[in-house]
């Protein structure tokens, strides 16, 4: 006879929930990615709203459930994102209705559409950084007196460094001039980490303690 398992061996609230809106977070960030957007004198891809989400999602299952919990996250991350991106390339290749609207015939590649080297640039950007966060995010722990919204902004901003630097580089090197776009990219995403991070990471963080709880 199976024994059911106890709720002590349940998967927390918290957890759960967070882990869906991050496999949503993945799949829509390359998408958002699209637009550029102003903000001010900055101009950013829109998908960085989605990626702060995965690095304050990440930071707050650290914080709730542990380093090794937040870590697993990271990686079946993966799934969403490899899956969409196949089930994208899947639909782009099968023929299109003759009456489907004409200007979105034109348009459905131009948002969805990725080439081979931004996709694989994706993939190794979304993980390295995503697995800095955490890390950066832990570390500092021990030593940051609990300075959790710190904490939050520092690994945030140490990752989207990198998530830039590796994307931009893989993707572009060698057919355009990357440097200033470096620059701005990176730039106007330390500004949003240090603007947006901290009271996010208060808001899930106070959110996963009170599903725990419930």
């Amino acid at each position: 006879m199976t024994t059911p398992p106890s709720a002590a061996a349940a998967i927390p609230r918290s957890l759960f929930l967070f882990s869906i809106l991050y496999g949503g977070m993945t799949c829509i960030a390359g998408v958002l990615g699209v637009k550029q957007v102003a903000l001010g004198p900055l101009a950013v891809e829109a998908g960085i709203f989605a990626f702060l989400l995965l690095v304050v999602i990440g930071s707050a299952i650290a914080e709730l459930h542990g380093r090794a919990a937040a870590d697993r996250m990271v990686r079946f991350g993966f799934v969403p994102l490899v899956m969409s991106a196949l089930l994208i390339q899947l639909v782009l290749v099968l023929p299109t209705d003759p009456g489907m609207y004409l200007p979105a015939v034109d348009a459905f590649p131009i948002v969805v559409g990725q080439g081979a080297r931004m996709m694989i640039a994706g993939l190794i950007a979304y993980g390295t950084s995503q697995t800095l966060n955490v890390y950066i995010f832990s570390r500092l722990a021990a030593g940051a007196d609990n300075l959790l919204w710190l904490r939050a902004m520092v690994a945030s901003a140490a990752s989207q460094v990198i998530d830039t630097l590796l994307f931009i580089s893989i993707s572009f090197l060698g057919e355009r001039d990357i440097g200033g776009l470096l620059a701005g990219q990176m730039l106007a995403k330390v500004v949003l980490s240090i603007v947006l991070v901290p009271p996010l990471i208060y808001l899930f963080v106070a959110l996963g303690r009170r599903m725990d709880r419930a």
